[in-house]
C-alpha cells in the first residue's frame, strides 16, 4: 500500500531545501567577498606606500623629475620584483628592437665588438651579408675612429652608438689591420643575421652550426642541411655550443625532419595543465648525428640536444648545458610597450625538466670558452674532434 505525503509536508521540505541552499550559498558567497575584500586592502596597503615615496621624491628631489623614465623605472621594478632574470618589462623601443632580433634582422653595419686595453674596439665578428662584409671589413680589424672621432678618447657605449643609425644613413669607420689604418665609408641597410652555417668536415660528415633560433633559423638551417646531404653528407654535426636559445617556434621547425612522428616537448604551467609545444610529422632523417653542447648552450639549445638525445636520434659531446627549462612568453601592451614573463617549464615527453641541472653529454670533453668553433677545426678543437672520432 502507498503511503501519500501531504502537500502541505511536501512544500515545507521543498521551503527547507532552499533555505540551507541559500545559506550554504550565502556562506560561500560572504567568504568570498571577504577574500576578495582582503585582497584589496593588501592591495591599497602596497600603493599607499608607493604614494608615500613619490610623494617625498617630488617634494626633496633637487631636479624636475622625467615623468616617462619615472613610470618605465616602476613598471620595471615590479617585475624585477618577480626575482626572475628571464622575465622583464620592455619600453615600446625595448619592446620593438626585441622583435627586430627574433625576426632574424638587423639595422645596421653588421658587427660584433669589443673593448680592448687600449680604448680602440676590436671586431670578434663581422655578420655574413651584412654592410660591413660588403665594404670590406674583417673579423680582427680594429676601429680607432668614428667620424673622424678618436675612439680612446670616447666611451665604448659612445662610440657604439655613433657607429649605429637609422636605415640608409653613412657612417666614416677609420680600421687599422696589420698596422695599416683605411677609412671606410659605410651604408647602414637591413640585413638577414646569419644563425647557421655548415659545411663537409670530410667527404661524408656534415656540420651544422647553429649560434640562435630565431624566425628565419629554421629557412637557413633546411637550405644548410640539404645542401649537404646533396653534396655526400651521410653523418652529421650539429653545434649548439655557445647557443643561448631563442624561439620555441624556430626550434621546432628545425627538429621536425630530423625526428620521428609524435609530441618531442610539453610546457607545464602554474595550473599544472601542460600542452605540447615542440611536434614532428613523419618525415625523419635517418642518418648518425651527434650533437656538441657547453655550459653556453642554454634555453632551446637544451631542448635541441635533449630531444634528438632522447628520442635515440643523437649523442651528445661536450660539457653539461647551462640548465634553463624554462619558458617565457613575450606579450605587447596597450601602449607598445611588451612584457616577457616565465610561464612554464619544458621538458622532452622522454625526460625530466632540467631546469637548474643542464643536460648532460654522452662524451664529456672539456675546452676553453676561447676555442674558436667558427674556424670547425679539429686539431684545435677537441669536442669536435671527438664528434667526429664517434661517427666514424
Amino acid at each position: 500500500m502507498n503511503k501519500k505525503i501531504s502537500l502541505g509536508l511536501t512544500i515545507s521540505i521543498a521551503a527547507l531545501v532552499a533555505a540551507v541552499t541559500f545559506i550554504v550559498t550565502s556562506f560561500f558567497t560572504l567568504r568570498h567577498f571577504n577574500e576578495k575584500v582582503q585582497a584589496v586592502k593588501e592591495k591599497a596597503a602596497k600603493y599607499e606606500r608607493l604614494e608615500m615615496l613619490d610623494t617625498y621624491v617630488r617634494q626633496h628631489y633637487y631636479t624636475d623629475l622625467n615623468e616617462d623614465d619615472l613610470m618605465n623605472g616602476m613598471l620595471k621594478g615590479y617585475v624585477a620584483g618577480l626575482r626572475d632574470p628571464y622575465s622583464q618589462y620592455l619600453t615600446p623601443q625595448e619592446y620593438k628592437a626585441l622583435r627586430e632580433k627574433e625576426s632574424g634582422t638587423a639595422i645596421g653595419i653588421g658587427v660584433t665588438a669589443q673593448l680592448q686595453e687600449d680604448g680602440y674596439i676590436l671586431l670578434i665578428e663581422v655578420q655574413e651579408g651584412s654592410p660591413a662584409e660588403a665594404a670590406g671589413l674583417k673579423a680582427n680589424d680594429v676601429i680607432v675612429a668614428v667620424e673622424d672621432q678618436d675612439v680612446s678618447e670616447i666611451s665604448f657605449d659612445e662610440a657604439v652608438s655613433m657607429i649605429k643609425g637609422e636605415v640608409d644613413t653613412r657612417v666614416r669607420i677609420r680600421i687599422r689591420r696589420d698596422d695599416t689604418e683605411r677609412n671606410y665609408t659605410i651604408v647602414r641597410k637591413t640585413f638577414n643575421v646569419k644563425t647557421v652555417k655548415g659545411r663537409l668536415l670530410t667527404k661524408n660528415i656534415g656540420y651544422i652550426s647553429i649560434s640562435n633560433f630565431r624566425d628565419n633559423t629554421a629557412e637557413q638551417f633546411q637550405e644548410t642541411l640539404d645542401e649537404l646531404l646533396a653534396n655526400g653528407a651521410t653523418a652529421l654535426i650539429f653545434d649548439v655550443r655557445g647557443n643561448g636559445g631563442g624561439l620555441l617556434r624556430s626550434l621546432e621547425q628545425i627538429l621536425d625532419p630530423l625526428l620521428p612522428e609524435g609530441e618531442i616537448a610539453i610546457a607545464t604551467y602554474q595550473d599544472g595543465s601542460s600542452e605540447t609545444v615542440v611536434y614532428s610529422d613523419a618525415s625523419e632523417l635517418d642518418v648518425p648525428m651527434v650533437v656538441l653542447i657547453n655550459g653556453s648552450s642554454a634555453s632551446a639549445a637544451e631542448l635541441f640536444a635533449a630531444s634528438l638525445r632522447d628520442f635515440g636520434k643523437a649523442k651528445l659531446v661536450g660539457e653539461t648545458t647551462f640548465g634553463k627549462g624554462i619558458m617565457q612568453v613575450t606579450t605587447s601592451l596597450d601602449d607598445g610597450s611588451g612584457l616577457t614573463l616565465t610561464v612554464a617549464t619544458y621538458q622532452t615527453t622522454r625526460s625530466e625538466c632540467y631546469h637548474g641541472v643542464g643536460v648532460s653529454p654522452d662524451q664529456e670533453v672539456s675546452a676553453s670558452e676561447e676555442t674558436v668553433i667558427s674556424n670547425v677545426d679539429p686539431k684545435t678543437d677537441p669536442q669536435l674532434a671527438a664528434a667526429i672520432e664517434m661517427l666514424r
